[in-house]
């Protein structure tokens, strides 16, 4: 994600903070995006297509961790999702509008769903990817626009409701968790098998010193080192509430919503890698850290039983 201090907002930065990434996880292929603003420019796209950085992210200001250079007014942004439509690059959003008037945090989203109906519908070939769903609302948008118009799932909205998180700061995060219907509804598309929807962690790991006992809280959950793990752990639960029914969950419905379908919208080859989950003993560990304790971060669901995951192949 771009929204570093200060933001990734040219192929430079991008390039650099890929090299970066490569030196820590040399094995792992980055895919690199911007941050929309103010200061880009059609070139910025494409020297950016050039350099091969697969798309731009749209924060509307304000709504979420570092974006207070975010998105004001989306027209303004014209001419470059004209180019990025023309390179056939992918724009990232952060589907929410900033909270004012009538607009909170529990409807944020949803307000924002016009506006990508609108951009859709003003360019239809370009690549739109609405990020970390969390109301059956925008699952709803997502199934009803076009093809170029998909939507990610993150492990943890497949579990939380605003219960969940008012009061627990751990499970803050932006978009917010909102009711049991909404979660309900990204569970089926989930376990749908349709396309348009698969898995992004947006697993945010902030220290702890940031997530507890401060003025203000930082808004992300940490997933990452079980994120697999905790979306068979909700396609189980959900099997055993009967919100799903057991012949809704498939190995095939389960690899195309965490692997395949994303890969094909970001038009990258199969991948050869395979895992296997097993049932043991493991428990999600109740910190990590560096080895000086001077950097802890609380993962999600800590403690609480998992599957274990090992590469094969």
């Amino acid at each position: 994600m771009p929204n570093t201090i200060p933001p990734i907002t040219t192929p430079k930065q991008a390039i650099d903070y890929r090299s970066k990434l490569q030196a820590l996880a040399p094995n792992v292929d980055f895919l690199m995006t911007l941050y929309l603003h103010e200061s880009m420019t059609v070139e910025t796209i494409i020297e950016a297509k050039k350099a091969g950085i697969a798309g731009v992210k749209s924060y509307p200001a304000g709504v979420t961790t570092n974006s207070s250079s975010g998105v004001v007014d989306y027209a303004a942004f014209f001419p470059i999702f004209a180019q990025m439509e023309r390179e056939d690059m992918v724009l990232n959003l952060h589907g929410e509008c900033p909270s004012h008037g009538d607009i909170t945090i529990l409807n944020a989203e949803s307000k924002f769903l016009p506006i990508l109906a609108s951009l859709a519908s003003r360019f239809p070939r370009l690549r739109i990817c609405l990020e970390h769903l969390t109301t059956a609302a925008a699952v709803e948008a997502v199934e009803k626009l076009g093809k170029n118009v998909v939507g990610t799932i993150t492990c943890h909205h497949l579990y939380l409701v605003v219960d969940d998180w008012a009061g627990n700061s751990i499970n803050y995060c932006k978009p917010v968790a909102k009711t049991v219907a909404d979660r309900n509804a990204l569970l089926r598309a989930m376990a749908s098998g349709n396309p348009k929807f698969f898995f992004g962690s947006d697993s945010a790991p902030h220290p702890v010193t940031s997530k507890q006992g401060g003025v203000k809280v930082a808004a992300g959950v940490f997933s990452q080192p079980y994120t697999t793990q905790l979306v068979v752990g909700a396609l189980e639960r959900a099997v055993e509430t009967e919100i799903l029914q057991r012949e809704d969950v498939t190995l095939d419905k389960l690899e195309g919503f965490m692997s395949r379908h994303g890969r094909d919208f970001y038009k990258l080859p199969p991948t050869t890698e395979t895992i296997e989950l097993t049932k043991r003993d493991e428990r999600i560990l109740d910190i990590l850290g560096s080895k000086d304790k001077t950097l802890q971060v609380i993962p999600f669901r800590a403690g609480e039983a998992t599957w274990s995951l090992k590469w094969t192949g």
